[in-house]
């Protein structure tokens, strides 16, 4: 079963198309934007317009959004060094690598309006449904969000909750998409090692990401585990317990106290060797540069591609000289997102911890995941129609 922690919070102050009552009603939005020195700064509340339908897609009635992981709505690169600078930052920062700080990817709702050139679907007005995060996803951290094409949503089951339904458009399916793309040279490692040789894996972190990527590996490579060695590197104190916990692997603590070498020394101490795959969700230059001295010779770093271009082009050469591959992660598929949902719903692959905060308590919730207080993922709610009349 889904572990799930849901917070108390006190009560505060369809037809296709959209009519002129629709287009005049404000509804809520809440933006978490690029952090300053104090959190609380990147986190705005407004209202804004009730979104059109789009002719051949529809309106979503947003329940729950995760606080997810997608960087694409930081739009200046002064968005991606602020990120960069958090990366390296003070402590109450430094956890915050692990989740995301931007505008909702991870959407779950019901179809409030279905446009009028929607043709022939099995889509209908209340269904159950997430979001594929298709390029040019509107923020998701608002009570009614656009999608132009009804061929984005994807139906949930009755038995799914939405809460955990908003985790898998961007978090979970970027995790199961580097799992596949890792088994290729999983695959490779271990033909070369012969029968009875191991694939020593280093995973970077302990947030929503690694827990999903856990997951997700020991369901496709079970005959294998085995030969398979994972390492967890975590990157804060709190994150040892977790790793224990959920993920139940051998763990090093990344602790910037430390000298450089003497922790590229203690991983290499933790793993049994150099490694010969490391997965980094959150990538930033000490991070590679630190995991490129723990892998092997012909060894591998996989990370994601929306901040790949200018880390790749900088340790390219340096990546070259012990023939390393830094290798860049899309997202993953429709068709990968609709399997990954059949998973989950069967349970098949259990979901990782997640706490629901409302939408009001989203400066608590980035606080909390500041401090490494969340064990796996932050999702916030929107109020149900019903429960907005009785505010």
């Amino acid at each position: 079963m889904p572990v799930i922690f849901k917070l108390d919070k006190e009560q505060t102050d369809g037809a296709s198309g959209t009519s002129d009552e629709e287009m005049a009603r404000l509804v809520k939005q809440v933006s978490i934007e690029s952090p300053s020195h104090k959190l609380k700064d990147c986190i705005f509340s407004f209202e804004t317009p009730m979104p059109d339908t789009p002719p051949a897609g529809a309106r979503v009635k947003v329940r729950n959004a995760g606080v997810c992981y997608r960087l694409r709505s930081a739009s200046s690169s002064s968005s991606i060094k602020s990120v960069e600078a958090l990366h390296c930052g003070s402590p109450l920062h430094s956890c915050v690598r692990d989740t995301a700080l931007f505008p909702g990817y991870e959407v779950a709702g019901t179809v409030d309006a279905l446009g009028e050139e929607v043709g022939e679907t099995d889509l209908q007005l209340g269904d159950r449904v997430i979001v594929y995060p298709y390029e040019g996803h509107p923020p998701g951290y608002a009570e009614y969000i656009a999608v132009p094409e009804v061929q984005y949503l994807i139906k949930i089951p009755d038995d799914m909750s939405l809460s955990v339904a908003a985790m898998l458009p961007s978090g979970a399916l970027w995790a199961m998409n580097t799992v596949f793309s890792a088994h290729i040279h999983v695959e490779k490692v271990l033909a070369e090692k012969g029968e009875t040789g191991h694939c020593k894996i280093l995973l970077v972190g302990t947030g929503g990401l690694a827990l999903w990527a856990m997951r997700i590996a020991r369901f496709y490579w079970p005959e294998k585990r085995e030969r398979i060695n994972i390492n967890v590197a975590c990157l804060r104190d709190e994150g040892i317990s977790i790793a224990q916990e959920y993920l139940k692997v051998n763990v090093v603590q990344w602790n910037e106290d430390l000298y450089e070498e003497q922790l590229v020394e203690r991983t290499k101490d933790a793993c049994g060797g150099p490694v010969d795959i490391v997965i980094d969700f959150s990538a930033t230059s000490r991070s590679i540069r630190r995991a490129l001295k723990c892998l092997a010779p012909g060894g591998v770093m996989l990370m994601s591609s929306e901040h790949a271009q200018g880390l790749i082009t900088r340790f390219g050469p340096v990546a070259e000289k012990e023939n390393h591959q830094l290798v860049p992660i899309e997202f993953g598929t429709l068709n990968q997102l609709r399997n990954l949902v059949h998973l989950v719903s069967t349970g098949e692959i259990e979901p990782p911890p997640h706490t629901i905060f409302s939408a009001d308590q989203a400066n608590e919730a980035l606080a909390k995941i500041g401090r490494g207080l969340i064990p796996g993922r932050a999702i916030l709610e929107f109020p149900e129609d019903d429960e907005e009349s009785e505010e």
